[in-house]
């Protein structure tokens, strides 16, 4: 689907049965209303529906004071499910918790959101989806069924060289003529 804005997560609410359900938690937590200060952007699998059973729900966030994001993130979610946070490498910080029986995890760094490598993966990953096709979609769960990661799934279908990760994100350069070369079946 061209041109979808990905930060207004209604496109949820008339997706999947699991698109739905995230659409629920999503709404019901209010977790982007009150990471609005942050402008979340829901990332990752779930958005361009090449989710697994176990797949969570990342939403990437913009971060200046990291005290106070964590302070925020402390005194709303807290009460869920096996909450905790991470603190990555310097400026990066991860929340993960439980709704539903859905892992959430919010990743804060000082990034753009929409600079962020999952919300340019996920744009790269539909834009190849919606280019290749349904069997390209099918082969790429297929994969993520028998425990491969989205990036390197992605990577292996296209027989892509090197970190799956970096080369993924080197796609978005190209034209649509010239992925349509890359994966001819």
């Amino acid at each position: 689907m061209k041109n979808k804005n990905w930060k207004d997560i209604s496109y949820l609410n008339y997706g999947n049965v699991k698109q739905k359900k995230v659409y629920e938690i999503l709404i019901n937590t209010k977790v982007l209303d009150i990471l609005n200060d942050y402008i979340p952007v829901l990332v990752g699998t779930i958005p361009i529906e090449i989710d697994i059973e176990n797949s969570d729900i990342d939403i990437v966030c913009k971060v200046d004071n990291f005290d106070v994001f964590e302070e925020v993130l402390v005194s709303n979610f807290r009460k869920y499910k096996d909450f905790k946070i991470t603190h990555k490498e310097d400026k990066v910080l991860v929340c993960n918790f439980i709704v539903n029986d859905v892992q959430i995890e919010i990743y804060g760094s000082n990034e753009d959101t929409d600079k962020s490598n999952g919300y340019r993966h996920m744009i790269v990953e539909d834009r190849l989806i919606n280019l290749y096709g349904e069997a390209f979609k099918k082969e790429i769960i297929s994969l993520k069924i028998k425990g491969l990661k989205t990036e390197p799934a992605f990577a292996k279908v296209l027989n892509l060289q090197g970190n799956p990760y970096e080369q993924l994100l080197l796609l978005e350069m190209y034209s649509d003529e010239e992925l349509y070369k890359m994966y001819t079946k």
